[in-house]
């Protein structure tokens, strides 16, 4: 215990082998609204394990589309649950900048998301579905940043695993807390709560909720090539509709110049 505490701590103090600008990356559970700066693009891979064995596993990639203003991600995901392990369905997704300044920024975003999971082993809708996101990133403090997301998703047709079909919704809300201790380390605390409805029998549904905690650190490596690294790590503890659940947290994020920019 005493070696891994010490590898954490010279992971996150060593000094920078290049200076760069502060950590602006995506929170862990709380997308932020900055959209990615021409010729730039993230590699986000992130990694949960819930009390009992049931994990996720994501990976996300997004591309600006000529300017900051439109971006275009896809997201691929990897599952264990209810005894099930596989492929999840795969989001695709469009983001415009809407708002971009010292103190605000808001990117509302919408997805399509692909049945690409399979549904007879509880690892998809079956369906094609429809998300939208609302993420406002505000800067309260010098060294203070929040995000806010609220949104939504609807699924015309999900079905169970044996086959039964109906229109599902969901709705989504969260917001998380940045404290920037240096240009290098943040530390977060997320709060993330979701409602979304699963399939009894046909035409029938029930509705499930979900509350989760998550405080964390992440803090970055950058090098002359203009590539920075940020790892994290977070640990969500349920409350509410979720209580009793916990669960450790794993964030990977790699970002690097992808063409040259001219001013």
């Amino acid at each position: 215990m005493h070696k891994a505490l010490l590898l954490l701590a010279l992971l996150i103090f060593v000094p920078a082998l290049h200076a760069q600008e502060p950590i602006s990356d995506n929170s862990f559970l709380i997308e932020e609204a900055y959209n990615q700066e021409p010729g730039v693009v993230q590699h986000i891979n992130t990694f949960m394990r819930m009390r009992g064995g049931e994990w996720m596993y994501t990976f996300t990639q997004e591309w600006p589309v000529k300017s900051m203003k439109h971006q275009l991600s896809f997201t691929f995901i990897g599952l264990n649950a209810d005894h099930q392990r596989g492929v999840g369905d795969t989001a695709v997704s469009y983001r415009y900048q809407l708002v971009d300044n010292d103190h605000v920024a808001v990117s509302p975003r919408i997805s399509m998301l692909l049945p690409t999971g399979n549904s007879k082993n509880g690892l998809g809708t079956g369906g094609v579905g429809i998300q939208t996101n609302l993420p406002v990133s505000v800067r309260v403090a010098n060294k203070v940043v929040t995000h806010w997301n609220v949104g939504a998703t609807m699924t015309p047709i999900t079905k169970n695993d044996v086959g039964d079909r109906a229109f599902t919704k969901g709705v989504n809300a969260g917001q998380s807390t940045i404290w920037l201790m240096n240009q290098r380390v943040n530390l977060l605390v997320e709060t993330a709560w979701n409602s979304y409805e699963s399939v009894i029998s046909k035409g029938h549904k029930e509705t499930n909720y979900g509350l989760l905690v998550n405080p964390g650190v992440r803090w970055s490596h950058n090098f002359k090539s203009g590539l920075q690294i940020v790892p994290g790590v977070s640990f969500p503890i349920g409350v509410g509709p979720s209580r009793g659940e916990r669960g450790v947290f794993f964030y990977l994020s790699f970002e690097h110049p992808f063409k040259k920019t001219t001013e």
